[in-house]
């Protein structure tokens, strides 16, 4: 059943996802960092610390897709199935839902920011929040539906 579902656990959709939640947290993170100003506010600090555990988590769970597509090795026991599946379940769900918070957050601050004037957020930085929430938004939806495909190959143990 492993292989019917695409974007499941060991498939190049899969991999796909995962690699990219990688780039779009890094990115995210990256935009939020160019803009040493990031620290002064309570959602930027947030965005920054969930897109910091996102990153590697996804990256984990890469290297598993990938020692699975390309060694063609994919995991087979229920007993490992079920840990990487209900573990990247929870642990996706739960950054999941970090991530569309802390996004939607640095959106509304970045918003009220550049509608209060230059003088408290400079139309550059301001445009590197921005985009910094949009890599957050597109990593929030990687990861949600990975962990949706991921679901579905749970009653096949």
């Amino acid at each position: 059943m492993m292989e019917q579902v695409p974007g499941a656990l060991g498939t190049s959709a899969s991999l796909a996802l995962r690699l990219g939640q990688i780039i779009f947290s890094s990115a995210s993170l990256l935009f939020m960092c160019l803009g040493v100003e990031f620290y002064s506010y309570t959602s930027f600090s947030y965005l920054v610390t969930v897109m910091g555990l996102v990153a590697p988590w996804s990256l984990s769970l890469a290297l598993v897709d990938a020692y699975s597509v390309f060694i063609k090795c994919l995991p087979r026991q229920p007993r490992v199935l079920l840990i990487v599946i209900v573990g990247d379940w929870v642990c996706s769900k739960a950054l999941s839902f970090l991530s569309l918070a802390a996004a939607c957050s640095t959106a509304s601050v970045t918003s009220l920011l550049a509608n209060a004037g230059t003088s408290y957020c400079p139309s550059k930085l301001c445009s590197w929040f921005q985009f910094s929430a949009a890599m957050a938004f597109l990593s929030w939806f990687l990861s949600f539906a990975s962990s949706l495909f991921n679901l579905w190959l749970l009653p096949s143990l």
